[in-house]
Order: C-alpha cells, then sequence, then structure tokens
C-alpha cells in the first residue's frame, strides 16, 4: 500500500521554480505535470492530504473531456487510477419537462462517428485524488507540504512563501489554484465579475436496473439542466450513473430534506424510466450555482488557475476541464522557459500565459450563460425553438461535428500537452 506524499521537514527553506499554492485536481495536475517534466516544484495546502486507502464512495465524481485526460497522461497521473473510469461514448440532449415524455427533437452525439474515441471519461473524485496523490508522492522533483498556512510575499526578483511548520520556499513563480475563494486573488487586488443564477446545483450518484452502455444524458428542464452521467462498474455499484442537477434554491432545499425513495422518485421524473428504477447512493452534495470571471489571470510573481480564476454554470460540464487547460498552457511555458533558463515569473511569460486563457475561459462562460438563459424558462416560443434547434442541429453533420468536438474539450486555444503531443519524463 502506497502512503500519501509526506511533508518535507519544517524549518527548512527550499528553492523551487514554481510554487503551486491550492492541491486539488487543477493545482495537484500542474505540479506533477510541472515535475514530471524536471522543474522543481512545490505544493502547499491547508488541509491535509486524504491517505491513500480507498475511501467509501460518497456520489461525486468528474466528467474528463479527452483533451483534460491527454494532461494528466502527460503527468502520470492517469495511469494511477485505481480502476479504469467509465467512457462516455454517446450524449443525448433533449429538451423537457418535469414528468412529462421529453421532445422528440433531440440531439444525440456518437463516439464512433468522430473517429476519435470516447467524448470523455467519468472519474470518480476518491479514484482522482488517489491518482493524484500516488503520482506525487513519486515525484523527485516536487515537494508537497500539507497542512500549512502560508503567508506569500511578492517582490519583483521572486516570491517567498512562508508556511505554519517553519518553512520557507522561494519562487520565480506563485500559482493560486485555490479555488473561487482565492486568497492570493484578493491579495493581489484582482477583481471578480459574477453573476447569481439563483439555483442550487445537486450533485450525487444513483444505481439503476439497466446498464447505461456509456449514454449521458442531458436534459433541459425549465429550472435548470439536468444530466445523468455513466460511472464505470463497481463492485458495489455495477450499474450506476453521476447526477448533476440544477434546480431553483427553494426546490432544491425542498429536495435535499426528502428521504432516499422520494428523493430518488424525483430524480427519476427528471431522468425518465430508460435505465429503470434508480436508487440514490453516496452522499447528497449541494452548492449555489453562480458565475465567476478574474478581471485578471494575473499580478506580479503570480499567475490563477482553476476556479481561482473562472466559475462557469455547470450545463456544459466544463469547468473542471477548463482549469485543467489552465494547467497546461502554464506548464507548457514554464517548462519552455525552464529549458532556455529563462525566469519563470517573468512579466513575458504571464502576459502570454493570460493572453492563451482569458478568451478561452471567457467564450465558455459567455457560452454557458446563454444556454442556461436559452433553455432554463417555460416561454412556448422559446421551447418551441430550442427544440426546433436541437433537431435541427441533429440533421447538419459539420455543426454537430463542432459540438462534438467541444464536448471533447477542444477549443480555440489548445497547447500541445492537452492534444497529447507533449511529453513528459522524471
Amino acid at each position: 500500500m502506497q502512503s500519501a506524499p509526506q511533508p518535507v521537514p519544517s524549518s527548512s527553506r527550499h528553492e523551487v521554480v514554481v510554487c503551486v499554492v491550492g492541491a486539488g485536481p487543477v493545482g495537484a495536475a500542474l505540479a506533477a505535470t510541472l515535475a514530471a517534466a524536471g522543474v522543481r516544484t512545490a505544493v502547499v495546502d491547508s488541509a491535509p492530504l486524504p491517505p491513500m486507502e480507498l475511501p467509501e464512495f460518497d456520489g461525486r465524481a468528474y466528467a474528463i473531456a479527452l483533451t483534460s485526460r491527454n494532461l494528466l497522461e502527460a503527468a502520470g497521473i492517469w495511469a494511477h487510477l485505481p480502476w479504469a473510469p467509465g467512457p462516455i461514448t454517446r450524449i443525448r440532449c433533449v429538451d423537457g419537462e418535469v414528468g412529462e415524455a421529453p421532445s422528440r427533437m433531440a440531439l444525440h452525439f456518437d463516439a464512433a462517428e468522430t473517429g476519435a474515441g470516447p467524448f470523455g471519461w467519468m472519474v470518480e473524485a476518491r479514484a482522482l485524488r488517489m491518482a493524484l496523490n500516488a503520482r506525487m508522492g513519486e515525484l523527485a522533483h516536487l515537494s508537497v507540504h500539507a497542512p500549512v498556512r502560508a503567508e506569500v510575499q511578492r517582490h519583483a526578483s521572486g516570491a517567498e512563501i512562508r508556511l505554519s511548520n517553519g518553512a520557507v520556499i522561494e519562487a520565480q513563480l506563485v500559482v493560486g489554484a485555490e479555488g473561487r475563494r482565492s486568497p492570493l486573488r484578493q491579495q493581489a487586488g484582482i477583481g471578480t465579475a459574477t453573476l447569481d443564477y439563483h439555483q442550487t446545483g445537486l450533485v450525487g450518484a444513483v444505481a439503476h436496473e439497466r446498464p447505461h452502455d456509456g449514454m449521458a444524458l442531458e436534459m433541459f428542464l425549465p429550472h435548470g439542466p439536468f444530466a445523468q452521467l455513466p460511472l464505470a462498474p463497481t463492485p458495489e455499484h455495477p450499474n450506476a450513473s453521476a447526477i448533476v442537477w440544477s434546480e431553483k434554491r427553494a426546490i432544491a432545499e425542498r429536495m435535499l430534506r426528502l428521504p432516499d425513495a422520494e428523493y430518488g422518485r424525483e430524480i427519476q421524473r427528471r431522468m425518465g424510466d430508460h435505465l429503470g428504477r434508480v436508487t440514490p447512493i453516496g452522499r447528497r452534495w449541494s452548492y449555489p450555482l453562480t458565475a465567476m470571471h478574474a478581471m485578471r489571470y494575473t499580478a506580479p510573481r503570480l499567475a490563477l488557475a482553476g476556479d481561482a480564476a473562472h466559475g462557469i454554470h455547470p450545463i456544459a460540464g466544463q469547468g473542471l476541464n477548463l482549469g485543467f487547460r489552465d494547467a497546461a498552457t502554464l506548464a507548457e511555458l514554464v517548462i519552455a522557459a525552464a529549458g532556455h533558463g529563462e525566469d519563470a515569473g517573468s512579466p513575458g511569460l504571464l502576459a502570454r500565459y493570460q493572453a492563451a486563457r482569458r478568451p478561452d475561459a471567457l467564450l465558455m462562460l459567455g457560452a454557458t450563460h446563454v444556454l442556461e438563459r436559452l433553455f432554463g424558462n417555460r416561454l412556448p416560443p422559446l421551447r418551441l425553438a430550442r427544440r426546433l434547434g436541437l433537431g435541427a442541429v441533429e440533421r447538419m453533420p459539420r455543426l454537430k461535428g463542432f459540438f462534438a468536438r467541444r464536448a471533447m474539450g477542444f477549443g480555440p486555444v489548445t497547447g500541445s500537452l492537452m492534444l497529447g503531443q507533449g511529453s513528459a519524463a522524471d
């Protein structure tokens, strides 16, 4: 049994190229990618990293796009997943009403038509955490500091990160990957634009009678989208799917208070009967749905990544994948700079990072906002228009192919690591 990455001794000083603050999926993947390429890296988190033993299933899972898988493979993380993830080979998008049969004008995507493999893979949160920990624990160029508090001071020639265990890290570049409430973003005086959707996201999982055969369902409902995403079979749950459900807050609060049997019936009313009877499994998770975008992604000696830089509506399931694209772009820039003996925290490198990432994030934020506004209402003219639109796209191969590529994570700005052309060696 592998142990979790061990903290370095306290009262010591370390010189690294990059210090990543935040060991969540984006921060840990970035740190592992850099260290795998031989870049001296530190990762810091205020919470302890979970132990390497497999925890109980808690209902959380990530939809990992093809481009994100390429990043995780390049970083050596994908090979450490404790079991094969569930491929998404088909996607069905349909407009509907709760408790009613969905519209016949649906949009179907089949990975067999693209020739590029599955659209994505469903990876349980516990499995990805184990893979990240295992990979970080074996990288010679990576030091892990958790749980510790960090005080960051940035100056013209570098950054100093003082940890609560007495250790001091000196870095050329600090990366803020600590989530939407990023203290580093606030410390740098970077403002944000926010939009409250007045919705709650409900996240969990269900077991069901029939196999899903790799199909994901996106049901557009008046109060928000409902998605069923195919999980890989496990001994405990041979037929299971993740659920991501957007709902008006008052209704969501009422749903969360329901007993399991009634909660399962409400899920079935939205999902339909194509998988047979459903039973909730794991925990129920909920969070307010808001969009957020940082006014800048950089400050002197600082780069923001993942939720510290942007947050989008889950209607397209691309939030984490957007963060992985941040990690891929920043890793490529830093690895190239290190290879030429250049400063990884230089103004020029930070300017290139922001120029590469902000347009992609803004495009995705705008697209998800338009989708939410278009599909999240009961107005008869709009309901007719969106149903006709889904049916029209179904009959337009080129446009359908464009949407299929977006589902795989191919954006307008895509680096070589995301395309699987980069390599990372210990």
